[in-house]
């Protein structure tokens, strides 16, 4: 009896020792779409940074023009100015040489009224 309790005892024990041990589940290997949605998210983000970048560069050369185009704008403005301030200079001796004409008219006008 004692042989036979010992053998019960055991393999009770066993019993319960099995059922007790977890099993190790393997992971679940990914699903395609999961990849699938990976990859489409890096090529994601890959065209948003080429899109920043270029962007940057955009800016860049726009900046660049715009620089330019104001440098070309000061050239003319001070070019325009010179002209205006020569056309101006000509304008005030023609007008002083018709003010010496006008003055000399009634000048010899005047002595040709009194002179009658």
């Amino acid at each position: 009896m004692n042989t036979r309790s010992l053998a019960i005892a055991a393999l009770i024990a066993l019993s319960l020792a099995a059922c007790s041990k977890k099993e190790e589940v393997a992971a679940p290997a990914p699903a395609p779409m999961v990849d699938a949605a990976k990859e489409a998210a890096d090529k994601a983000a890959e065209a948003a940074k080429q899109a920043a970048e270029a962007t940057k560069d955009a800016a860049k050369d726009a900046a660049t023009a715009t620089t330019d185009a104001a440098k070309d704008a000061a050239d003319a403005t001070k070019d325009a100015a010179k002209d205006a301030v020569a056309a101006a200079k000509d304008a005030a001796a023609a007008t002083k040489e018709a003010g010496k004409e006008a003055v000399a008219n009634t000048a010899d006008a005047a002595k040709a009224a009194v002179g009658k």
